[in-house]
């Protein structure tokens, strides 16, 4: 081996040494909560404690999941029609926008981009009273609506990875359509979205998850236990004494995070195309 080829694969040997440890810092926490959620409740206050639980408590898991007063199938549903609503919604907008900024001239169109694009910088707690106060004033309050309706109305991320993307498709489409008679709603959905499926299902899975993990919305907007989301159900568990209730705990959490793992599994390979084309335009 030369002096040249040693070095690759001293290099190449540190990399995978540097991504193996960092690999085991970020799964280290999901594996001890797997860990936990199999420990019987003998094992919670055990000092060391041990990774490998002294008996495999399947029963953690219907004991934590299918409680009457805490009925997480409930939470489920209740989870899913938001997400389901809200995901979809704010992803059309978006697209619809963008469309909008990319394919449309008009004055000032890249002044209110910026200004779109501004809106990233404001945290969602300074516009949270204002916003409660609307809704309390309209009767939406322990409703679905202050969590869904506002999505509707498009995210400025999103607006700007459907433009970026939509800026790489070539103009002579948008023409052949228009000499055909097409108008732009149809040439958005008939031609810009299914070219852009990379980007639809990034902003897809990026609001999936975070409409998945949401805990500020629904703790503040849902009063009604019956309407909650898994995010604030966790939240039932805690009482004075947690560690008598770590395992159950931890066993509705892993539940609770398997679908957004697998998720981002599926859909890995089209969010790194859908990301790293959005800096890409026609020539």
């Amino acid at each position: 081996m030369t002096a040249t080829q040693r070095r690759v694969a001293i290099g190449k040997a540190a990399r995978y040494a540097a991504l193996f440890v960092l690999g085991a810092m970020y799964a280290a926490p999901f594996v001890w909560m797997v860990s936990l959620s199999f420990k019987p409740f003998t094992d919670l206050n055990m000092i060391p404690p041990n990774l490998i639980p002294t008996r495999i408590a399947w029963e953690n898991y219907p004991t934590a999941l299918f409680q009457p007063m805490l009925y997480f199938p409930t939470f489920f549903v209740n989870t899913i029609y938001y997400v389901v609503l809200s995901s979809g919604g704010e992803v059309l907008s978006s697209a619809i926008v963008a469309y909008g900024f990319a394919r449309l001239q008009f004055r000032g169109s890249n002044v209110l981009f910026t200004l779109v694009l501004s809106t990233m910088m404001l945290p969602y707690q300074v516009t949270l009273i204002p916003e409660y106060v609307i809704f309390k004033y309209i009767n939406w309050i322990d409703t679905y609506l202050p969590l869904i309706v506002p999505a509707w109305f498009g995210a400025a991320f999103f607006i700007f990875l459907f433009r970026q993307f939509f800026l790489t498709i070539p103009r002579e489409l948008d023409d052949a359509a228009m000499i055909d008679g097409a108008s732009h709603l149809q040439i958005l959905f008939r031609i810009m979205l299914p070219l852009s499926v990379p980007a639809i299902i990034t902003c897809a899975a990026i609001s999936i998850v975070g409409r998945w993990q949401d805990f500020i919305g629904p703790l503040i907007y849902i009063n009604s236990n019956a309407k909650q989301v898994l995010a604030v159900a966790l939240t039932f568990f805690s009482v004075p004494n947690q560690a008598l209730y770590a395992n159950l705990l931890m066993a509705a959490s892993v539940v609770t995070v398997v679908p957004v793992i697998i998720l981002f599994l599926f859909l890995q390979d089209y969010f790194v195309r859908g990301v790293t084309m959005t800096g890409l335009r026609e020539g």
